[in-house]
């Protein structure tokens, strides 16, 4: 794996883990993550229109993944409702590795090498083991987290196809990001009836820096399936809940346990082996 997709994943890794936390303090989050994906696609609005048009061949990518993701946010916001950031995220992310290499290779016939692989359920378990112990998330909370894995793992497999029937990288990316962004406010009209956006109120703009900061995180990831495997580029990314303890400790007052500390340990310790 190259040091541009390390370092690509890795950045994408905080970057998600932080606009997590921002969405963990919103009191309506299915507002919140509407507004920031509006705000990814009024961003990507001059790219698209600048850069050529994908190919036919990009199309069934760009639009799967589009619709993956109105998915993946809806039964994030649902986990979210029925179970705490520190019992939801771990689960989450830690299932895609697993998922996402295994989709890879019986869809696509990508193999991993021995380290790699090791690296990868490293990564996998050192995260799944932060969701268990004492005060255990309800089953409806892992029920949707599971779901939520599961689609993430979807639209990971689709993206590191799709980003090779195009010739920018980039403008796969804000292709799925401005349609992302227009599919999730339909169906939060469907859902709600009304979207209301006040520009003068401070949560309206603390949710764009949240869609800029996600959308940054999304089109590095997609940019990394150009160095390498889309198993490795993931299970790198997942160090993000590594990040998402320490900003929970260091900004949002939660505990680091020594059990916590450990599983850190075990999911660097997974990241560096994939990076190898």
């Amino acid at each position: 794996m190259s040091t541009i997709a390390v370092l690509l994943a890795l950045i994408a890794a905080i970057l998600h883990a932080s606009w997590n936390a921002f969405l963990r303090t919103g009191a309506d989050r299915l507002w919140s993550v509407t507004v920031m994906s509006l705000a990814g696609s009024v961003i990507a609005l001059p790219f698209i229109l600048y850069f050529p048009l994908p190919g036919a061949s990009a199309w069934p990518f760009i639009l799967a993944s589009s619709v993956l993701q109105v998915a993946y946010s809806h039964f994030l916001v649902a986990a979210y409702r029925h179970g705490e950031l520190g019992q939801v995220y771990p689960i989450v992310r830690g299932t895609v590795p697993l998922l996402v290499s295994v989709g890879g290779f019986v869809l696509f016939g990508e193999v991993l090498g021995l380290w790699q692989s090791a690296g990868v359920l490293l990564v996998a378990a050192g995260i799944m083991s932060l969701s268990f112990g004492k005060g255990r998330a309800v089953t409806s909370s892992l029920a949707f987290a599971f779901a939520t894995a599961l689609i993430i793992a979807c639209y990971s497999t689709v993206d590191s196809r799709g980003v090779g029937e195009v010739n920018n990288p980039v403008a796969y990316a804000m292709w799925v990001l401005f349609l992302f962004g227009v599919m999730l406010a339909l169906s939060y009209l469907v859902a709600r009836r009304r979207l209301r956006i006040d520009l003068s109120s401070p949560l309206t703009w603390k949710a764009v820096a949240g869609g800029v900061v996600a959308m940054a995180a999304y089109g590095l990831v997609v940019a990394a399936y150009s160095f390498a495997p889309a198993g490795l580029v993931t299970a790198v990314r997942e160090t993000s809940v590594v990040f998402a303890v320490l900003i929970g400790t260091l900004f949002l007052g939660e505990r680091l346990t020594p059990r916590r500390l450990f599983s850190c340990i075990v999911v660097a310790a997974g990241a560096i082996l994939v990076s190898l």
